[in-house]
Formats: structure tokens, sequence, C-alpha cells
């Protein structure tokens, strides 16, 4: 993941955007890209094959919505993670949210509980946008543990790496999705 790729120039070029160097936007995509890639393939395979969004897609649009080679001023690493992560998900819920209101006629199936494992089946809109929506519920509650929610379920890092991204012990971000998991899976099933 973002996690492996070289620390050093991404918070290099981070600082440069911060100051206001356009060109370091440009040079920041190149370094990304290939992981960024990867992050998108995994988040595609996660929902299914889709004959109209490909992995190479998802990330120019995410890479869009944070702001194309005009990229804010992040404040760290962490913050751009956590923001391409947060692009790649509002661009899929997005997609699943037309392609249910177009196969379903805008209706909603009821989701078994014991079947959310925060692993959903591959092309499961349903789930996917029941997710998303306890997911803002919980963001309300407690915005820690949401983040760590999105970047292992719509990011795909890893505990540790998203333990990492969020500058907090793997111990703790282990506390915190398991309560998250019990939380949403309580929100789904009243829903």
């Amino acid at each position: 993941m973002l996690v492996d790729v070289v620390v050093d120039d991404i918070d290099v070029l981070l600082e440069r955007i911060e100051r206001g160097d356009r060109r370091a936007g440009d040079q920041l995509l190149p370094l990304v890209y290939d992981e960024l890639r990867k992050l998108a393939a995994w988040q595609m395979a996660r929902g299914g094959p889709s004959p109209t969004l490909q992995p190479t897609a998802l990330v120019h649009e995410a890479w869009l919505r944070l702001g194309g080679d005009r990229q804010p001023a992040w404040r760290s690493r962490s913050h751009f993670v956590a923001a391409a992560a947060q692009a790649m998900r509002h661009i899929l819920i997005d997609r699943a949210r037309r392609r249910r209101a177009l196969r379903h006629g805008g209706g909603q199936q009821r989701v078994d509980v014991a079947a959310v494992d925060l692993e959903p089946a591959a092309g499961n809109d349903d789930l996917l946008l029941r997710v998303n929506d306890g997911l803002e519920r919980l963001a309300s509650e407690d915005p820690q543990k949401a983040e760590l929610v999105k970047l292992r379920f719509f990011a795909g890092l890893t505990l540790r790496d998203a333990a990492q991204v969020m500058e907090i012990s793997e111990p703790t971000a282990s506390r915190w999705w398991a309560f998250s998991r019990a939380w949403l899976a309580r929100e789904i099933g009243a829903g």
C-alpha cells in the first residue's frame, strides 16, 4: 500500500505543495501512482468487475477529486492517504448508488446481519451502501473509529498500515476495529 512508498520523497513533495509550489503536485502523482493503482485494483476486486470503471480510471478520478495538478496543502502524508481513500470511497459509493437505482428502481434490500463481516461479496452494492450509511453515522459519533474503518474497508490497508497512517498503536487500532465492526453490524442490521 502507500505505506510502502518512499516516505521521504512524499513528505518533501507535500511540504513543497504546502509552500505553494505547483510543480510539486505534478511530481507527486508519478511517485504515488503505482501504489494508488494497486489500491484501486484491490478496491475494484472487492466490488466485483465493472465494465465501465477500471483501476486506472478510479485512480485518475480520485486524483482529479483531490485537486489534480493543483493539489491542496496536505498537512502530512497521513492526510494525503486518508484523502485518497476518501475520494475512492466516494467514487465507488456514487457508482453503487447509480447502479442500484438502475437495477432495483431505487429499492433497498434487507441484509442478513450475520453476513456482515465488513467483507462484502463481489458486486454487493446494497451492502456497500449500507456500510457507507452506517459509517457516516459512526463518523458523527466517533470520527477516529470511522477513519479507521475507511482506511481498512475502503482503502484496503492492513491493520498495521492503518494504525501507522493514523499515528496510533496497533493494539489501539485492533480495539477500535473490533468495536467498529460490532457497531456497524448492529447499525446495518437495524436499517
